[in-house]
């Protein structure tokens, strides 16, 4: 007679592989991990709150500073984009 297995069997019943619990841990890591950024944007939103005046080019307001700064963050993300796309001239 040979002795029990070591392994848990998985969800299905079947015993979980040597690999599984490698990526069972890869997976709480990036769960981790998101849940710690997700903590500091929420952290970074909410201390960024106050009211700023924005000069528009034409006319001013006011918006909070989040918004300005996600703004700020996009355009020039898409800038980027768009500059990286061009074709380049060998010299």
């Amino acid at each position: 007679m040979s002795a029990p297995s070591a392994q848990k069997p998985g969800p299905s019943g079947q015993p979980k592989a040597a690999g599984a619990r490698g990526r069972d841990r890869k997976e709480m890591a990036r769960a981790g991990g998101l849940v710690v950024v997700s903590a500091l944007f929420t952290a970074f939103a909410l201390l960024n709150l106050n009211q700023v005046k924005v000069d528009w080019i034409l006319g001013s307001g006011h918006a909070p500073l989040i918004i300005v700064i996600a703004i700020s963050l996009l355009v020039g993300i898409v800038l980027t984009y768009f500059v990286e796309r061009l074709p380049r001239r060998r010299r």
